[in-house]
């Protein structure tokens, strides 16, 4: 099935139905007043998070979704029934805003939440309500309100635990792969990846996590080069980012640490708060390399790296052999144990960042 992570809609609740005017005309009451029901209310339109839906691709496809109307009232003092409510139900994670102020009305961000979005109308009124001393023969009655509608904007937000980027090629699907079933395309070009994907890491029978690969980012990708814009903000609801890096490419003129600098600009100009958030350097490929250079081509880039950023916490692997892998998710494992959930947009606090990890191969 296509991923599809945003779509728009329009919503409209039911109509309120009619009250009427009706008198009684049994023949043994003598007199017998008004008796005219009240219409019944609009069903309501709720959005509810449901796990077993992954795409908004539903809403592509049917963009008008309308609630019962209802009843008319009834004679004998009968009230017409209520409007049926509808459910629409989205992937975990989906955020309903209003397509024209950008409000957000509603937040799915865990499986079962259910928001009500537009109201029904009210019913109307029938004549028995408009009856007194003076007017004992009301001919009046109310027609029902219209329900509300509204136009919306869905945009899907993977939640995950740790998010994976890197540059195109730079093995984050590789590794998704080496530490979980997820089964993300891998080739040797780039873009292999054309959609997120979510895997989880079991640690062992009690921990396990879920870490998002997305498309590799590419030098523009915050103003529309490649697909990284597209793509990014399903990072921002993730606690912790591991930034893969590519220390044997193929390109003879292609450097590391410049690539590296690339993400963490195109990170800030997509969203200054994603920049913030606690992230990991990953470094790649270590298995393209002959033994005897393994340690001066990362004492290398280390020396370039530190000084743009020294804290940052690094771990060195083969995603292809798995070498070093096992020891990067025990310690991912450990770190997400410290760090609060993220929901809503909240972003983690920086001060649970464990001490610098550095993990070498071989």
């Amino acid at each position: 099935m296509k991923f599809v992570d945003e779509a728009r809609i329009l919503v409209a609740a039911g109509d309120g139905g009619n009250g009427i005017a009706s008198f009684r005309r049994e023949k043994y009451v003598p007199q017998g007043g008004p008796d005219g029901g009240d219409g019944g209310h609009g069903g309501d339109v709720y959005c509810v998070a449901d796990r077993n839906v992954n795409t908004l691709i539903e809403y592509r496809f049917v963009q008008r979704y309308r609630a019962q109307r209802g009843d008319n009232g009834r004679s004998s003092d009968c009230h017409g029934k209520r409007g049926k409510d509808m459910t629409l139900r989205m992937p975990v994670g989906t955020m309903v805003l209003n397509a024209d102020g950008g409000d957000l009305l509603a937040d799915l961000d865990v499986d079962g939440k259910k928001a009500l979005i537009v109201r029904g109308g009210r019913g109307g009124l029938g004549n028995v309500h408009f009856k007194s001393s003076v007017n004992r023969t009301p001919r009046q009655c109310t027609r029902g309100d219209p329900g509300e509608q509204l136009e919306l904007r869905l945009e899907l937000r993977l939640l995950a635990d740790v998010g994976l980027l890197g540059m195109p090629n730079a093995g984050k699907s590789t590794f998704l792969r080496a530490v979980s079933a997820a089964r993300p395309r891998v080739a040797d070009y780039p873009f292999t990846t054309l959609q997120p994907h979510l895997g989880v890491v079991r640690v062992d029978e009690n921990r396990s996590f879920v870490i998002a690969d997305i498309p590799g980012l590419i030098d523009g990708a915050a103003s529309g080069a490649g697909l990284g814009t597209r793509f990014l903000k399903h990072l921002g609801r993730t606690r912790l980012l591991l930034h893969l890096v590519d220390l044997a490419p193929i390109d003879p003129d292609a450097d590391p640490v410049r690539d590296a600098q690339v993400i963490l600009r195109e990170l800030a100009a997509h969203d200054p708060e994603l920049a913030d958030k606690p992230r990991w350097l990953v470094l790649n490929k270590l298995d393209l390399l002959p033994e005897e250079e393994r340690e001066s081509r990362i004492a290398d880039f280390l020396a370039k790296w530190q000084a743009i950023d020294r804290a940052t916490p690094y771990f060195c692997i083969s995603a292809l052999g798995g070498d070093g892998c096992r020891q990067l998710t025990d310690a991912l494992v450990s770190a997400l144990a410290e760090l609060p959930t993220v929901t809503s947009g909240a972003q983690p606090d920086m001060s649970a960042l464990p001490p610098q990890h550095a993990q070498a191969v071989g």
